[in-house]
C-alpha cells in the first residue's frame, strides 16, 4: 500500500503531537493551546503543505453540507413552535415590585 504522507509531513505531525502533549502547541489564528489530537495533526500536516512535502489536499464533505441544512430545519421548526407556545404580551413592561407613583401638592 502507498504512503498517504511523506516523511517529511509525518515528523511535522509527529512534532506537533508532542508540543501538544507537553502543552505548548498554540494555533495560529487567536494563539489559544491546542487541546485537540485532531488540531494537532491538522496543524502538523498544513506546516508540511508550506514547506512542500507530498500531503494530499484538504477535502470537504458532502454529507457535513447536508447535516448543516437538517439542522437548520430542526432549529426553524423548533423556534416556530416556541412562539406559538409564548404567553401573549400585554404591552406593557412590569418589574418585579410594584411602582409607587407620588402625586405632587398643588398651592
Amino acid at each position: 500500500m502507498a504512503r498517504k504522507y511523506s516523511k517529511t509531513a509525518s515528523a511535522k505531525v509527529e512534532r506537533a503531537m508532542k508540543k501538544r502533549n507537553s502543552g505548548t502547541l498554540k494555533s495560529g489564528g487567536s494563539g489559544k493551546k491546542v487541546k485537540s489530537r485532531k488540531q494537532a495533526i491538522a496543524i502538523g500536516l498544513s506546516e508540511a503543505r508550506a514547506e512542500g512535502a507530498k500531503v494530499p489536499k484538504k477535502t470537504v464533505k458532502k454529507t457535513a453540507k447536508k447535516s448543516t441544512k437538517k439542522t437548520a430545519k430542526k432549529s426553524t421548526r423548533k423556534t416556530t413552535a416556541k412562539k406559538s407556545s409564548a404567553k401573549k404580551s400585554t404591552g406593557r413592561k412590569t418589574s418585579g415590585r410594584k411602582s409607587t407613583k407620588r402625586k405632587s401638592a398643588k398651592k
